[in-house]
């Protein structure tokens, strides 16, 4: 898996304005809406999926990265939007430090082994510090 794996061929990459958790999601929701990726009467919807995950984890994974995720039978195949902030967003990261680069997917309800799979190899990626290093200059 490549970065184009989880982003596809037009890329959602955004500053975000963001200065917590929710409002990342909050704002990277609005993007995959803005471009498209998903319908906005479902935006609701995910929103709350996607931060009902959240709530029972931080998925603020330590490097300055966070990975909010959901499955949702609302969405036909994995889509992401990806965030940067230079000041960091507070999001009760593993490492307790700020987020730079969110990174945020959905998956098709009922595909658990393709959702644990991308969860895998994004942070089998993430692992990478040039990949980080070069992640966080995009």
């Amino acid at each position: 898996m490549d970065l184009n794996d989880f982003l596809g061929p037009q890329p959602i990459v955004i500053d975000l304005q963001a200065e917590n958790r929710w409002q990342a999601i909050d704002e990277l929701v609005g993007c995959l809406v803005t471009s498209g990726k998903i319908k906005l009467e479902h935006q609701d919807v995910i929103t709350v999926a996607i931060k009902k995950r959240e709530a029972s984890m931080s998925t603020g994974i330590g490097y300055g990265i966070g990975i909010p995720h959901a499955s949702t039978d609302l969405v036909s195949e994995v889509i992401g939007a990806i965030g940067r902030s230079r000041k960091g967003v507070q999001f009760e990261a593993l490492d307790g430090k700020p987020v730079r680069m969110v990174m945020l997917f959905l998956v098709p309800q009922g595909q658990f082994q393709k959702h644990q799979q991308t969860l895998a190899n994004l942070a089998k990626l993430l692992h990478n510090p040039d990949f980080r290093d070069g992640l966080f200059g995009i």
